[in-house]
């Protein structure tokens, strides 16, 4: 079906205007907006991490149910965030920005008013709709007004806006879910923040509009968000709702398998305007830069997100007190972000602090494989922040090393690819490490109270409300989360190192000063 779209991008179609270049103040106008929306989009995770033990415990759910709130948000996230890739190579970015945004909202507001574990998880997936599109369109639009060069400087403020969420967010949920408003009026602390950044983007983003006849992949984008989809289905699902070896395993894998193997199909040889692009993956920087995003969000996000559980259910802190804990991790990606970003505009070369953070996540990841229910709080501080200064490093440059290489009419198609893989090993990360958790504290639970001589055959996986259980029993709990946190870390490490692995052997191209490669050559 072909179709007239708007874009800003594209160099084989003809502006309506051409623009002279974007001036520092005009990129920081229009910055403050994008901020605001990748604010939102971090917020959504970080703002509910605190109250999810109090979520769960309130809606009667169970340790695959707190997973789950999070698996659902990263699943929508992860198919989503090709196509929104895609669309920002055909269409204007500003109007899907906002569009993004207001999907978000809708979702946040269903979770404030959810009656149950289902229609949250519901929910949750509408609010991962629209954060798949923040996350792939602000590095997309960034793109598109700064070269790569002067990129790593503005990059620094993205990572910034991360640190912001991500140690805001933990404080705000926590003094939310001990307030009045309690654990609903989390998912409402984004929405004058998702409804600011529309109206800054509406006022301050100007960029050139283009008019080209496009074809939309429909059918690419069908079979790759439900092959993605069944296998993330599966490997959640897997170990807790029924056995790895069972004939549901026997089912989806190959049904999940195909329908890749149909969308790879597609998109090499049918579609004339694919969703990703298959020759992509021909420059070795974009795929080494795909497969260490797969590692390290399996490895980040599969080991932090069970941190804010390891100090309510280990610790017996409050949520206000489990998100001070996470100052030191955010300070330390806050510090990296900005000062590997501000260098590498200044220097131009990028790999040796990507390679510099990724050692330090693997230090950091098995840093905290050591811990407990009795270790030191300081010394855990001190590797949350070793942790926190490997992934500022990481991140964002990940990004810039793809984009770097990539021709400007495929800039979103090629960002989204990076933070599209990274969703997926996040989304396996929650999942299989959560799986792990889930297993180990039961096991331990239940051998724990056959040896005071009580029967725990009725333990179900429940997250039990610690206050109300005798000390003997919550001493148990306590130690089970501790000492399963640490083996959660531990089981991560690995996967930290294959990414150290890839980095390294990416091969390094100094940053480009033009906006796009035709300009460079």
């Amino acid at each position: 079906m072909a179709v007239t779209a708007i874009d800003e991008t594209s160099p084989s179609a003809e502006p309506v205007d051409a623009p002279a270049p974007m001036s520092h103040r005009e990129i920081m106008e229009a910055l403050s907006g994008l901020l605001l929306a990748m604010f939102v989009a971090m917020l959504s995770s970080t703002v509910v991490t605190n109250a999810l033990p109090v979520i769960v415990t309130d809606l009667e759910g169970t340790q695959t149910g707190y997973t789950w709130v999070v698996v659902a948000t990263l699943l929508a996230m992860t198919a989503t965030t090709p196509i929104w890739g895609k669309l920002a190579d055909l269409f204007s970015k500003k109007l899907l920005v906002q569009s993004a945004l207001v999907i978000f909202s809708l979702g946040s507001v269903m979770a404030m008013l959810a009656p149950s574990m289902e229609v949250l998880i519901g929910a949750r997936v509408v609010q991962g709709l629209g954060v798949g599109g923040l996350t792939a369109l602000v590095q997309v639009v960034i793109a598109t007004m700064v070269s790569p060069r002067e990129r790593g400087r503005y990059s620094g403020y993205i990572g910034a806006a991360f640190a912001l969420a991500t140690v805001s967010g933990p404080l705000i949920g926590g003094v939310v879910v001990d307030s009045p408003l309690g654990w609903r009026g989390t998912f409402g602390i984004g929405l004058p923040f998702a409804v600011a950044a529309f109206l800054v983007l509406q006022a301050k983003l100007h960029l050139p509009v283009v008019r080209r006849p496009v074809k939309i992949d429909y059918l690419g984008a069908t079979l790759l968000m439900s092959g993605v989809s069944v296998l993330l289905v599966w490997v959640s699902l897997a170990g807790t709702q029924f056995a790895w070896g069972s004939w549901q395993t026997a089912a989806m894998v190959p049904v999940g398998a195909l329908l890749l193997a149909a969308a790879v199909r597609v998109e090499t040889h049918v579609a004339a305007d694919p969703v990703v692009p298959m020759r992509l993956f021909r420059d070795r920087t974009t795929s080494l830069a795909t497969a260490a995003s797969v590692l390290v969000g399996l490895s980040m996000f599969g080991a932090t997100v069970y941190l804010s559980q390891y100090f309510q259910s280990a610790r017996g802190m409050s949520p206000t007190e489990a998100g001070l804990m996470s100052v030191t991790m955010v300070g330390g990606l806050l510090v990296s972000s900005i000062v590997t970003g501000r260098i590498i505009s200044a220097t131009g070369l990028w790999k040796r602090y990507l390679v510099g953070g990724m050692v330090l996540v693997v230090i950091g990841m098995g840093l905290l494989g050591t811990i407990d229910a009795t270790t030191s709080l300081i010394w855990i501080g001190v590797f949350m922040a070793v942790l926190g200064l490997g992934l500022g490093a990481t991140m964002q440059n990940l990004v810039l090393a793809v984009q770097n290489n990539t021709a400007q009419a495929d800039i979103g198609a090629a960002s989204s690819v990076v933070a599209f893989f990274r969703s997926i090993g996040g989304s396996v990360g929650v999942s299989v490490l959560g799986a792990l958790l889930a297993h180990q504290v039961s096991a331990k639970v239940m051998a724990g109270l056959a040896d005071m001589g009580i029967d725990g055959s009725h333990e179900s996986g429940a997250i039990p409300d610690l206050d109300a259980l005798p000390a003997p029993v919550r001493a148990l709990y306590e130690s089970a989360f501790g000492e399963a946190t640490g083996h959660v870390f531990l089981a991560a490490v690995p996967f930290a190192m294959l990414a150290l692995v890839c980095v390294l052997l990416i091969r390094e191209v100094p940053l480009r000063t033009t906006l796009d490669l035709d300009e460079a050559a």
